[in-house]
């Protein structure tokens, strides 16, 4: 089984690598392509052409497509993402300041995703056909279908106009330096409940459908119904056998909802003004930071690709049968 795991991970690292590499391909020459020129920002009509072309020569853009795109795999091959346009420092050196809010972010409304999805799916099952699991599908169905920008907006007007309840943006007060830990943790509590909503809910309506679904399968499975005729007690019928093989099929839309959140992101920073790289990466398209934008896209994908990779390794880890899925 050793073997066929390093099958499957080499298997899995090299088509996600080659998806890579043709994604990055793709944002490069369609940046380039794009009307406009990024050097313009830095120079004004009152100064000489001269000084103009420096700019962009300093920026590598008056060699040709081709040059550019050679350079820019020479660069990648080494790991070097190239220097910002607009922080005049290397990429990866802003990435590093942005990157890990993203993921926490993304990783807390994972686990709130997944926490109420399964209490809500575990209550309505409980009472299949009843008035409240009739209720917690329709309104599932329509928290699925709001925008998160819609969702943002609303929430913003809502709590932070109208009630005065939270924060409209940003991830602290003004005076957080002056707090102590306890009211520091509060105030980034505060700031941070109307994105972790914005965020989640749509996931919570996913995952709950997907529980909800495969729980009651379970639930009517033979064993379950044989255990039950033995006298064997509800709640460790549904610790030991239902919630095990309820999960299996919500691995792989967990590894996938995990890798859209971290790219997915984007709009609810934006929103809110939070320091994530979602709103690094609309900044940077905004003032056409090529460096910035391909390492932004870069950080995404190998996100994704790492969310999905262990959602398959756990996958194969409870059902054997998923290595021949995989490897065939």
């Amino acid at each position: 089984m050793k073997k066929n795991t390093l099958i499957l991970i080499a298997k899995r690292i090299l088509s996600s690598l080659i998806v890579l590499f043709l994604m990055l391909t793709f944002i490069f020459f369609l940046l380039r392509i794009s009307p406009g020129d990024p050097s313009l920002k830095f120079v004004s009509p009152q100064l000489s052409p001269e000084l103009a072309l420096k700019v962009r020569e300093s920026f590598g853009l008056n060699s040709s497509l081709l040059v550019q795109y050679k350079s820019f795999l020479l660069n990648l091959v080494q790991g070097d993402l190239g220097i910002s346009y607009t922080y005049r420092i290397p990429v990866t050196s802003v990435l590093k300041d942005y990157v890990p809010f993203t993921i926490v972010f993304a990783i807390s409304s994972f686990i709130i995703q997944i926490t109420f999805a399964f209490l809500l799916a575990l209550f309505s099952v409980k009472r299949i056909n009843q008035f409240s699991d009739k209720l917690l599908s329709k309104l599932s169905l329509f928290a699925f279908s709001i925008p998160s920008f819609v969702l943002g907006v609303f929430l913003i007007f809502v709590f932070s106009e109208l009630l005065n309840l939270f924060p409209s943006s940003g991830l602290t007060s003004f005076d957080h330096e002056s707090f102590s830990i306890i009211n520091k943790f509060f105030d980034y509590l505060k700031h941070i409940t109307l994105p972790l909503i914005t965020l989640s809910l749509a996931g919570v309506a996913v995952f709950y459908k997907y529980l909800r679904e495969s729980l009651e399968e379970t639930f009517n499975k033979p064993l379950v119904l044989n255990l039950r005729s033995l006298g064997m007690s509800e709640k460790k019928i549904i610790r030991k056998h239902v919630i095990p093989n309820a999960i299996g099929p919500l691995i792989s839309v967990a590894g996938v909802e995990l890798g859209l959140l971290f790219s997915g992101a984007l709009i609810t920073e934006v929103i809110f003004g939070l320091p994530g790289m979602g709103s690094l990466t609309v900044n940077s398209i905004l003032s056409r930071d090529y460096p910035m934008v391909i390492g932004c896209t870069f950080v995404a994908g190998f996100l994704i690709i790492l969310s999905n990779l262990a959602a398959d390794l756990v996958r194969a880890k409870l059902d054997k049968r998923v290595f021949k899925e995989i490897l065939n």
